[in-house]
């Protein structure tokens, strides 16, 4: 909607306010009375009660008695401020956006959200893919090496990241034995080295 300068200028000045803002986001939520907002906010009550104050002369704020006489604020206007650029201008003009404005915004936001979500799925699904493949290629490589089942599920547990002995056999269900034998063959030959108690592709083989 369209305000007056002074109008538009001391909206601004309110809204200023780092802790008005707070309150604001707070009734966002739920009304709630003076003591309520100070404690959620750990603001002293007098200043909580000077912004509010200030928030219900704008007409942000309204407020309703309950049975024991406690005032409950709510948002009377909810309001929000985006700022744009004037192309021909170029002067930064506040606008204020009504509850349905920033509601269209949100879902807008959403809808963005949820687009890059499936879009990242579709490339992992891609990757996936790739790596499925690159999988085959290196078991058809061994299998033309020569190199045996037990050695090419080491390979294949070591380029997922397996680090140890543990995390090898939780991939490959190889027993213990097995797999340190089958390290000591991959290090001999120069594929594997290890650093400690772990084990890593050697740089010429990992990417």
């Amino acid at each position: 909607m369209t305000l007056e300068q002074a109008e538009l200028s001391r909206l601004l000045d309110i809204l200023g306010n780092r802790n008005r803002r707070r309150i604001i986001e707070l009734l966002r939520e739920k009304p709630c009375f003076v003591t309520e907002i100070s404690e959620r906010l750990t603001i002293s009550p007098k200043a909580v009660i000077d912004h509010l104050q200030m928030l219900e002369d704008a007409r942000i704020l309204g407020f309703r008695n309950d049975a024991r006489r406690r005032k409950y604020y709510y948002l009377e206007h909810d309001i929000s401020i985006q700022v744009h650029l004037d192309a021909q201008s170029h002067d930064l003009i506040p606008v204020i956006l009504s509850g349905e404005q920033r509601l269209l915004i949100s879902l807008q936001k959403l809808r963005q959200m949820i687009h890059e979500r499936d879009e990242l799925a579709r490339k992992l699904e891609e990757k996936e893919l790739e790596i499925d493949h690159q999988i085959s290629e290196v078991l058809h490589d061994g299998k033309r090496s020569g190199c045996g089942e037990e050695t090419m599920l080491v390979s294949v547990a070591l380029a997922h990241g397996a680090k140890n002995t543990i995390e090898i056999r939780e991939l490959t269900d190889l027993p213990l034995r097995t797999i340190e034998s089958t390290l000591r063959q991959l290090a001999e030959e120069g594929i594997v080295c290890r650093k400690g108690t772990s084990f890593e592709l050697r740089g010429t083989y990992a990417k």
